[in-house]
């Protein structure tokens, strides 16, 4: 063996195991602001330079936490518990303004959903701003720069979280912390966004992820959590054959198929035509969708799949010039918008966003009663309702919790799901819980 190679190796290897260390957690309990118990109990938790981590587990494994723990956003104790390296003190002693967490729950000052009626959010303005080389280039890179001459809410839900890491790269992060960024995304989408997060070799980049979600080949190493706590941590390779084991055996199920060619039509639209700006979003779409059935929307991000569904809801106000039909009534027809509302229940990765983050979840749950997403006051016998539904999904525990203590995955189980099940506006007559929802 040549002394050359020997030499390269060492050198190699010394850089390796030389990385500076960027974050460093020990034994750390971390508490949430305003919280007395320890969400983590002694955490333990090194990151290098050279580190490209990848979390994974399921809805309230913890995920959330830890990304907004690494990001600094949550008290540590003993303060000698966590170390941040990264802090550059000569720019900002804040690590939240040098690890850059995108967490697709819109919280800034430049665009609030939680200030709009829902309606409005075909109004809105764009909101990514920057230089304009920065923007070409990085708009570029992760394929939404023919998007940047719409306004923000014309974008779907993937090319929104899109435009938000667009957003946070256009900061020079030192660090990025992406929670569940491939949620909503297409498949060639989510396969492209990973591809530039790999070719971002300058900036360190911890990736939150669901069980389910495509794994990157840049990973250097994985933690697994679940219960707040972690479960295991090890190699990718190591974590791809366990995954694969566990998906195998989860693969048996069984398709049923059901006659529903006589049922009542629900839905019914004929040739539905939408146009922003004389520039075409949906063209000649025809679909009935009868009761009893189950349907599942597929298509990449940007074709029209939230636009489409926003006809269902009443929302859309291009639908009066359509041929459109809700529950056996034509569109346009004399029918309020809060009598279509009253009989659909909607959970989407948009209108989650406009609860206020000071809610708990029996409190938004509660607005399925009403027909807006503020607190209102509701009896007993609602009351009771909710509880049964949280008894139903398992989740009691989380009635009391604030929707800002949660996660976007739990926000949309514990808080919006629930509300789906009995509509988003008040109840007129006694009626099943299949005849509110599609």
């Amino acid at each position: 063996m040549s002394q050359h190679f020997l030499k390269t190796r060492w050198l190699t290897q010394a850089r390796f195991y030389s990385s500076k260390t960027l974050i460093q957690l020990e034994n750390a309990q971390v508490v949430r602001f305003g919280a007395k118990e320890p969400v983590f109990k002694n955490l333990s938790l090194i990151l290098k330079e050279k580190d490209r981590l990848v979390v994974v587990g399921p809805v309230s494994a913890g995920k959330t936490t830890l990304a907004e723990t690494i990001a600094g956003k949550h008290a540590i104790r003993p303060l000698s518990a966590g170390q941040w390296p990264i802090i550059d003190p000569t720019v900002s002693p804040y690590a939240s303004d040098r690890v850059h967490l995108v967490s697709f729950k819109e919280d800034s000052g430049a665009f609030s959903y939680s200030k709009h009626y829902y309606q409005e959010r075909f109004n809105f303005r764009d909101y990514l701003t920057g230089d304009e080389k920065d923007i070409e280039r990085i708009s570029t890179q992760l394929n939404i720069k023919h998007l940047l001459p719409l306004s923000f809410v014309k974008l779907s839900n993937g090319q929104t979280r899109r435009a938000r890491i667009a957003r946070a790269l256009l900061k020079s992060p030192a660090m990025l912390v992406l929670d569940e960024p491939l949620m909503g995304l297409d498949v060639e989408h989510r396969q492209h966004l990973l591809n530039v997060l790999g070719d971002l070799s300058d900036i360190p980049v911890v990736l939150i992820l669901r069980p389910q979600d495509e794994f990157p080949a840049w990973a250097t190493q994985v933690i697994e959590l679940k219960d707040m706590e972690i479960i295991w941590q090890g190699k990718p390779e190591e974590y791809q054959q366990k995954r694969l084991s566990q998906k195998q055996s989860a693969d048996n199920y069984k398709l049923v198929e059901l006659d529903t060619s006589s049922n009542d039509p629900v839905i019914e639209m004929n040739n539905v035509k939408v146009t922003y700006s004389g520039n075409p979003i949906l063209r000649d779409i025809s679909w009935t969708v009868r009761k009893g059935e189950r349907w599942a929307l597929l298509g990449p991000n940007g074709s029209g799949k939230t636009t489409l569904l926003s006809f269902m809801t009443g929302d859309h106000p291009q639908a009066y010039a359509n041929d459109l039909s809700l529950f056996g009534r034509r569109r346009g027809t004399g029918e309020s918008i809060w009598e279509i509302k009253e009989r659909v229940g909607m959970v989407s990765p948009e209108i989650h966003l406009y609860f206020n983050q000071n809610l708990t979840a029996l409190e938004a749950a509660g607005t399925g009663f009403f027909d807006v997403v503020v607190p209102r006051t509701i009896n007993q016998d609602q009351r009771e309702t909710i509880k049964q539904l949280f008894k139903e999904f398992d989740i009691e525990s989380m009635l009391h919790r604030k929707l800002q203590d949660m996660s976007t995955g739990e926000q949309q189980t514990y808080a919006t799901r629930p509300n789906a099940y009995y509509g988003n506006a008040p109840r007129r007559r006694n009626t099943s819980r299949s005849d509110q929802t599609i």
